[in-house]
């Protein structure tokens, strides 16, 4: 076995190192780390596909009665996914998630744990706005999970925040109540892969039900402790 020279400070640790089963004698020398991110040109050209895919969607009363998409803002490389419900008529008109009051409000609430809207990465269950701004039906819920999915996917982020009971829904099934499953963390498996997952009232109920809003603070406290427990950097 050829016997490789890595930095004793490095990523990888010893119980990394049997699992691919190489020998190593550490020293001082500096190396370049492993990336363990998909490549940046490979998301977004993953990313753009999706988005074609999306476009292309046939047979969707959504796509039929909305001005353009809404795919997703933000910062491709985060290790923060927002996921939301659907758009508005402020999305609809912007092609973004999250613009109108609602969006607004979830800027503030990100800002009170430290976090900048733009270090994060923020998409929607369905992609165009259902009309009369009305909830995603379960059928289109479904149809368009598989598309989230691949999306959670791409982005591949360390916490996943599911922002209401339509985004609840397409993840962990319809049989949930919001109230009861908020402020737990969840160990989500999406194409094979574990995802720490987390779910929260929607920003949009918070502005009809403001009483709510301590129970997410509480759900905000308990995402920036684990922000801080794993050192994630945003």
């Amino acid at each position: 076995m050829i016997k490789k020279d890595i930095n004793q400070n490095d990523i990888l640790n010893s119980e990394l190192l049997n699992i691919i089963d190489y020998n190593y004698i550490f020293d001082e020398n500096p190396i370049k780390r492993i990336i363990t991110k998909p490549v940046l040109e490979n998301s977004k050209s993953r990313l753009e596909t999706l988005k074609k895919k999306i476009q292309t969607i046939e047979n969707c009363n959504l796509k039929k009665n909305a001005s353009k998409i809404v795919f997703a803002d933000g910062n491709i490389e985060s290790s923060i996914m927002i996921v939301g419900e659907g758009p508005g008529q402020k999305e609809d008109e912007l092609g973004k998630p999250f613009v109108g009051d609602a969006g607004s409000l979830l800027n503030k609430m990100l800002r009170a744990i430290n976090i900048e809207r733009d270090k994060i990465y923020i998409t929607n269950v369905v992609n165009y706005r259902p009309p009369n701004n009305r909830k995603p039906e379960s059928k289109e819920i479904n149809k368009y999970s598989e598309f989230l999915k691949e999306h959670i996917s791409i982005i591949d982020p360390k916490i996943l925040i599911l922002m209401g009971s339509t985004a609840m829904e397409a993840i962990l099934g319809s049989n949930k109540r919001i109230s009861k499953e908020r402020g737990q963390w969840k160990d989500v498996i999406i194409k094979q892969k574990n995802y720490k997952t987390i779910v929260t009232f929607h920003p949009a109920y918070l502005l009809r039900k403001p009483e709510q809003k301590k129970f997410s603070w509480e759900d905000l406290k308990i995402i920036r402790k684990e922000i801080d427990k794993k050192n994630i950097s945003i």
